[in-house]
């Protein structure tokens, strides 16, 4: 019975220190470790990441994929106009993006009155980045109507964050 305690002891000692090894996947883990260290201070991101100029991640959330429209329009606002020139900046620098442009409306109306509406909000955000360089052919547009509402609730809060045309990119990072 000691024996057998003894080598199990024995045995989980060893598992233990093998789990407090630094070294226990090799050299190239401190390889790695020194230079993550040095160009995280030096504005390195993580490719595909929000804080990755290039990527979708990032398009999304500072340059901003959707503008909003007031109700029963599809005329750009000053705020729509600012994010549709920081989306053409961003697509003219990506080249190699192509994008689909999503029209979309409030749940108030009918079905294909809503489909017209948002594929007008499409179309004007299309032909917004066409004026400001981007070629056309990179550029698809799709309505969706009511159909993928954002939020779903009868209040006026709802409806507007759900009167709105999203540019949605494809392709890109192929190096």
């Amino acid at each position: 019975m000691t024996v057998t305690r003894s080598v199990l002891f024995l045995v989980a000692g060893l598992a233990l220190a093998a789990c407090t090894n630094p070294n226990r996947f090799g050299p190239g883990d401190d390889a790695l470790a020194g230079t993550a260290g040095a160009g995280a201070g030096a504005g390195a991101f993580a490719p595909g990441s929000a804080s990755d100029p290039r990527s979708v991640a990032y398009f999304q959330q500072a340059v901003g994929d959707r503008v909003l429209f007031p109700v029963d329009q599809s005329n750009l606002t000053p705020e729509g106009r600012a994010t549709l020139d920081n989306q053409a900046a961003w697509l003219m620098q990506n080249a190699d993006f192509t994008a689909i442009i999503e029209g979309h409306a409030d749940e108030q109306g009918t079905r294909e009155y809503n489909i017209a509406l948002g594929e007008r909000r499409a179309n004007s955000a299309r032909e917004y980045l066409v004026s400001k360089g981007v070629s056309g052919a990179r550029l698809r547009t799709i309505s969706y109507g009511k159909e993928r509402p954002i939020e779903v609730c009868s209040v006026e809060a709802c409806y507007a964050k759900n009167r709105r045309a999203v540019t949605v990119l494809a392709g890109g990072l192929s190096s």
